[in-house]
């Protein structure tokens, strides 16, 4: 490892990896993989209980809600795809928000969207243990709910560390085996389709409509951590824009015809428990409902291992740039991966899931990230500044107008934040800027001959 101050050196060593300087992460991440990361980012547990949750408060406008809310989350997903066509290392948002605004914003940026990534972990597992439940007794209360959470977590947390390239292929074939299913129940359902369920028999009123995005908005978070292991990716500043636009558009079709097929086959789709098993079971009988069930726990195991690959990344570039302790830096010398970032992770993960519930774990996840969202899409008239217009640059039709309507988008969804939730996260934020002061301070004092750096 190559020896450097924390003095000076956290700015520069940012400005170095703006400027390309190599990072000793090995870049094994391609196109593809940068896809599959964000669909399983997106495509986790909200698939299987959200619909349901959409009929019961707009009833036959549900379909539309999905449309509506990929239609704002795109502007998001758009500025976001803009930001990432500037660089090409390790950390995402906290790079974008670092570089526009300084370390402190950009270290608060990284750690409310660090806790909203622990937070969905938590809260999934907590879902998965109770999918299994179904499927193996006791798995979802008690002893069998901790061994459930002990065992995915642990297990996730010691692929991440053996390797980028053992991770992809586990993160690869869950989502395979994920979307299959649900891709052949939505083939299926296409022969049960009732235009009625396309045509809304009113509007929602205005608080209805509000409280119902914010829901949905939950399925379409998670796209962002694709891009934080920039330093291990294969031309970031192209592949990252394309595979990310491309992610966006694929998912809320899919959300879409979903929501449409499932509504078309449960004509009280409100009030099912398990929408999509529900829906494959009057379709398949019972073999299909296992068949979702399973998939669940699937689909869930592959968001889980997506969060656990790239979340640890955002600890390790915050350490790499001296907002963290420094041994969050440290690169496995046999395996090259963030080992002790990826262990605080884990152990992170697992006391959340522990001690939370799904919906408290989920509502603080949705927040968090829009918060952070709304700091990254501010970054980007400083970042046009200073990079100009680059050839290798994306460029948006409209100039900023995009990032505008975005940041308006992530306005008015906080909005409809219950207050619980905003004083919550206002606690972490407030533990983010002690950490963040208490860092400075060892940036302070000298050098320890141990202290590594990427």
């Amino acid at each position: 490892m190559v020896q450097s101050s924390l003095t000076l050196a956290a700015r520069n060593r940012l400005i170095a990896s703006m400027t390309g300087a190599p990072e000793s992460l090995r870049r094994d991440l391609t196109r593809t993989g940068i896809a599959v990361l964000a669909v399983n980012g997106i495509i986790g547990a909200g698939i299987f209980g959200l619909p349901a949750e959409a009929a019961r408060l707009v009833g036959s406008f549900s379909p539309w809600i999905f449309v509506a809310c990929g239609l704002v989350m795109a502007t998001v997903m758009i500025s976001f795809a803009k930001a990432a066509s500037y660089f090409d290392a390790t950390g995402g948002p906290i790079l974008y928000t670092w570089t526009a605004f300084g370390p402190f914003v950009g270290f608060q940026t990284g750690w409310i969207l660090y806790i909203g990534r622990a937070t969905s972990v938590a809260a999934n597992v907590n879902v998965l243990a109770a999918y299994l439940g179904s499927l193996i007794r006791g798995a979802d209360a008690g002893p069998g709910r901790i061994a459930v959470l002990v065992l995915v977590i642990s297990f996730f947390t010691a692929l991440n560390i053996v390797g980028l390239k053992s991770s992809m292929g586990a993160i690869t074939a869950i989502t395979i085996l994920k979307l299959t299913p649900l891709v052949v129940l939505l083939i299926a359902g296409l022969a049960w389709l009732r235009p009625d369920t396309m045509l809304p028999e009113s509007l929602p009123a205005y608080a209805t409509f509000g409280e119902t995005m914010l829901l949905v908005v939950y399925a379409f978070i998670g796209f962002e951590g694709a891009l934080i292991p920039a330093g291990e990716t294969k031309d970031p500043k192209r592949a990252m824009p394309v595979a990310l636009l491309v992610t966006g558009v694929a998912t809320t079709v899919f959300y879409v015809l979903m929501q449409i097929v499932v509504s078309s086959v449960l004509p009280d789709l409100a009030t099912s428990k398990r929408p999509l098993a529900d829906a494959a079971g009057v379709m398949f009988g019972s073999v299909g409902v296992i068949v979702i069930a399973v998939t669940a726990a699937v689909s869930i195991l592959g968001n889980t291992a997506a969060s656990m690959l790239t979340a640890p990344r955002m600890t390790y570039a915050m350490a790499r740039y001296g907002t963290l302790p420094v041994a969050l830096a440290r690169v496995h010398e046999r395996f090259l991966t963030p080992h002790v970032s990826i262990l605080l992770y884990g152990v992170l993960a697992l006391i959340l899931a522990l001690s939370g519930t799904f919906a408290w774990l989920a509502g603080m996840s949705s927040l968090a990230r829009i918060v952070g969202y709304g700091l990254c899409i501010a970054t980007l008239p400083r970042l046009g500044a200073k990079f100009g217009n680059r050839p290798d640059t994306l460029r948006l039709p409209g100039g900023l107008t995009i990032p505008i309507v975005a940041i308006f988008v992530c306005l008015w969804l906080v909005l409809q934040t219950k207050l619980d939730a905003v004083f919550v996260t206002a606690g972490f934020v407030l533990a983010g800027t002690l950490m963040y002061v208490a860092s400075g301070r060892r940036r302070s004092t000298p050098e320890s001959p141990d202290q590594p750096s990427a």
